[in-house]
């Protein structure tokens, strides 16, 4: 990955409390892991920001290298990598999402 590749997504992370790698947006949604992660947020009423990966092929293949995961969607939240689909489902059926944004001081639904 290139340099600016890597400041892009980096800068992205840093400006962004919540910040979602996703295919599509959070309004047109792409794929189904995608729309799952993105509905999740948007029922915590969290404000986040939706990076399309399918704008930018070497974005699409430079966030899985960035965070050192295979797949798409990706939550960062406060700089930290949260994680993919199955790992934020999983975080938001026992209550565990929430704390995150409780620790993090990140406004959202209680």
């Amino acid at each position: 990955m290139d340099q600016q590749l890597k400041e892009q997504i980096s800068n992205e992370i840093k400006t962004n409390d919540v910040c979602l790698f996703m295919k599509g947006t959070p309004e047109s949604p792409e794929c189904g892991f995608s729309m799952a992660v993105s509905n999740i947020l948007k029922l915590l009423e969290v404000k986040f920001k939706g990076v399309n990966v399918l704008e930018n092929q070497s974005l699409r293949e430079g966030i899985k290298v960035y965070s050192d995961w295979p797949t798409i969607p990706q939550l960062y939240v406060k700089n930290e990598f949260i994680g993919g689909c199955d790992i934020i489902k999983e975080m938001f059926e026992n209550g565990e999402l929430k704390k995150v944004f409780q620790d993090k001081n990140i406004p959202h639904k209680s």
